[in-house]
């Protein structure tokens, strides 16, 4: 979910020895601006399903159901929840970039130091402010929070601190396919194609027998989205690979369908909203547009810098936003009295604030800390 590393350079054959140039360094392949912006996009559309777009602990915040707070936008913002899987195709672009050409050791730092750092003091910042009396809500028990801490609690059965950690979840399960079926052997376009065509395979047999513990490893509701992504980062190695396409093509096809037969319901005036197969369809579509788009090259011109102010907020935002925008929303509008339009871009306002805040003062200077200390190696010891 995470755009960290550059593109790395294709690989160049060397030049015989009586005719070598000296050696130049390599420029790092320009950054995707662009890829930073659609990221905190699809951020917002989740957060506005978490405050707009359904029913449950958020009603106890408004003081009333969405429905009733936006009585023409919360059909809309229903829309939002897809957020998800386009961040899912964005990470399988980003990791298969970030990984292509770098040992396990220096993957697994990557990616822990990326996410572990804010993830740490968001546990404890939300534990800490539903501890509060005054705030309405219930923490965990301090069990469950410590354990919240390891990124494990869903497979452990144990209570979320942050609701929306069972995302994390299922990206920690495509790094470690990802890592043990590429990364590890050395990713090569070969290598990559296979990864994809098997991990489709295996994800469909996964739905049709049913068994729970392919179902976990396999995750056939997601897959199709993490490996279009990385369809599209072969996309952006080289436009012309006809087999790159089709792998984007297949994962869209069977991605629409997990998306309609998960969120699609019939017209029922009981349920919170109604979303049309056609707008899911559309919404999905628009994301893997999106990002093709990006992978050609066609957003070339969006490289503003503020757009990667944008993406190194996004994640912070994403872990902080949803718990801790009740707890603003109910500050703002049933106590300060503020309308509901208001409210709604004041909590933005606040969650970025706070997002640059994780960013300025603990990624800045932890996930250095934390990468360096993770690709180095143990101390060799002496012999006497």
């Amino acid at each position: 979910m995470t755009l960290t590393d550059p593109t790395p350079a294709l690989p160049m054959p060397a030049p015989e020895p009586e005719t070598a140039a000296p050696a130049r360094p390599k420029r790092a392949a320009p950054r995707l601006y662009a890829l930073d912006g659609l990221r905190l996009i699809a951020a917002l559309m989740v957060a506005a399903y978490h405050y707009g777009g359904r029913d449950g602990e958020v009603s106890h915040a408004w003081g009333t159901s969405p429905r009733t707070q936006f009585p023409s936008l919360h059909g809309w913002f229903a829309y939002g929840c897809l957020g998800v899987q386009i961040f899912f195709v964005i990470s399988g672009f980003v990791i298969c970039m970030s990984g292509w050409g770098r040992p396990l050791r220096s993957f697994f730092a990557s990616r822990a130091s990326r996410l572990l750092p804010s993830y740490w003091v968001a546990i404890v910042l939300v534990t800490a402010v539903f501890a509060v009396p005054v705030v309405v809500y219930k923490t965990v028990s301090p069990s469950d929070a410590l354990v919240n801490l390891t990124m494990l609690q869903q497979p452990l059965g144990v209570d979320r601190v942050l609701g929306v950690c069972w995302t994390l979840w299922a990206e920690l399960r495509f790094y470690a396919l990802f890592a043990l079926c590429v990364v590890l052997p050395g990713a090569t376009r070969h290598r990559v194609v296979l990864f994809c065509a098997v991990w489709t395979l295996a994800a469909a047999l996964a739905e049709a027998t049913g068994e729970p513990l392919l179902t976990l490893a396999l995750m056939p509701e997601y897959a199709p989205f993490f490996i279009g992504g990385i369809g599209l980062y072969l996309v952006h190695r080289d436009r012309r690979d006809v087999t790159a396409w089709g792998i984007v093509a297949v994962s869209w096809l069977i991605g629409q369908h997990y998306a309609v037969d998960r969120l699609w319901h019939a017209p029922n005036p009981d349920f919170f909203s109604y979303r049309t197969s056609f707008g899911i369809i559309a919404v999905i579509t628009l994301g893997f547009a999106a990002v093709t788009a990006i992978a050609v090259g066609w957003t070339a011109w969006a490289n503003w810098r503020w757009l990667s102010v944008a993406g190194a907020l996004t994640y912070p935002f994403y872990l902080v936003h949803e718990h801790l925008g009740w707890v603003t929303i109910e500050a703002l509008h049933r106590h300060v009295g503020l309308p509901s339009w208001a409210t709604f871009l004041a909590t933005i306002g606040v969650m970025l604030t706070l997002a640059w805040l994780l960013n300025r003062y603990v990624e800045e200077w932890a996930t250095p800390l934390l990468r360096r200390a993770l690709n180095r190696g143990p101390t060799p010891q002496r012999t006497p």
